[in-house]
C-alpha cells in the first residue's frame, strides 16, 4: 500500500481550508454583487428618482430631454430654490437650461430628503412629489395634472 501523494508545493491540498488568522472572520465580499445588500443607500436613491422619472415620462412625452439627477446636499448658492422644506432647506431644484442651450435639468437632494423620510417607503413617496413639484413647474401645470395621485397618502 502506498502513501498518499503529498500535495503539490506552492499550493494547499484538496481540503484546504482558509484560515481565519487573528480573528478578523472571513476575508472579502459578505454578498455576490448582485444581492442587494451590496447596493448603497445612495445607489438606491438613484433609483428612486430613475424610477419616479421613468412613471412621469410614460404620462408626459415631452420629458424625455429632460435630465434628471441627485446630489448629496445643496451646495451651491447659485443654485435656484425652488422647492424647500418648512426650514428653508431645498429638497430639490429644476434648473433650467434653455437660455444656455442645454437641457433642463430636475435635481433631487438626498441627505435633506433622506432625513426627513423615515422608511423607504416614505422615501420613495417623497421623492415621487418632490418630482411631480418640480415637472409641474417646469410644464406650467398644477401638481394634480401631472400626476393625478399627487398628494394622497
Amino acid at each position: 500500500m502506498t502513501p498518499d501523494p503529498a500535495p503539490p508545493a506552492g499550493g494547499p491540498g484538496p481540503r484546504a481550508r482558509r484560515r481565519d488568522r487573528h480573528g478578523r472572520g472571513m476575508r472579502g465580499p459578505v454578498a455576490p454583487p448582485q444581492v442587494p445588500l451590496s447596493v448603497s443607500r445612495a445607489e438606491l436613491f438613484i433609483d428612486l428618482v430613475n424610477d419616479s422619472a421613468q412613471r412621469l415620462e410614460r404620462r408626459w412625452p415631452q420629458l424625455a430631454s429632460v435630465e434628471f439627477g441627485v446630489l448629496d446636499v445643496p451646495g451651491d448658492p447659485a443654485l435656484p430654490i425652488s422647492l424647500a422644506d418648512e426650514d428653508g432647506v431645498p429638497l430639490g431644484t429644476l434648473l433650467s437650461g434653455s437660455r444656455n442651450g442645454l437641457p433642463d435639468r430636475i435635481v433631487v437632494y438626498r441627505r435633506p430628503v433622506e432625513i426627513r423620510a423615515k422608511g423607504r417607503d416614505e422615501r420613495a413617496q417623497l421623492v415621487h412629489e418632490i418630482i411631480v413639484e418640480q415637472v409641474a413647474e417646469l410644464l406650467g401645470l398644477a401638481p394634480e395634472s401631472v400626476d393625478p395621485q399627487y398628494g394622497q397618502d
